[in-house]
């Protein structure tokens, strides 16, 4: 604080913007900040309390994408579906491929829906495009 007095003038108190309002006493009682407010029983310094809230993000619900086995869609097309449309290297396009032959169905992916989706459309419209049977479905996973 700053106190200036003049020759038969009053005291008057400035505080310093952003410097800590302190009480005249350090067990409560009256607290004049020369702005007319009164106020009892807050001594010490005003201070704000702030919370951080933590949000946690939700992760999206997961879709397998899943390739159906037929009987006239040629391996190696699989092959180069799983390589272009799910980034599988060559190893893994072909164990895929071959799980599919032997079950009648395999996993190609796990995505979040809208990826699932896609990627299924994508499939199937290449499959389309070279006039193959080969179908692709997304279930939750």
């Amino acid at each position: 604080m700053i106190d200036t007095t003049t020759v038969g003038a009053p005291k008057t108190v400035f505080h310093l913007i952003g410097s800590p309002r302190r009480s005249p006493t350090s067990q409560g009682g009256a607290i004049n900040n020369g702005s007319g407010d009164d106020r009892q029983g807050q001594g010490g310094t005003v201070t704000e309390k702030r919370v951080r809230e933590q949000s946690k993000t939700k992760r999206p619900p997961l879709y397998r994408v899943i390739l159906l086995n037929d009987d006239y869609t040629p391996m190696e097309f699989v092959v180069d579906v799983l390589k272009m449309v799910f980034h599988k290297t060559h190893a893994e396009a072909t164990r895929i491929m071959l799980h599919v032959h032997q079950n009648g169905m395999g996993v190609a992916g796990v995505y979040p829906f809208e990826i699932a989706e896609t990627r299924v459309r994508t499939v199937e419209e290449l499959a389309r495009q070279h006039e193959y049977p080969l179908k692709c479905v997304m279930e939750k996973a």
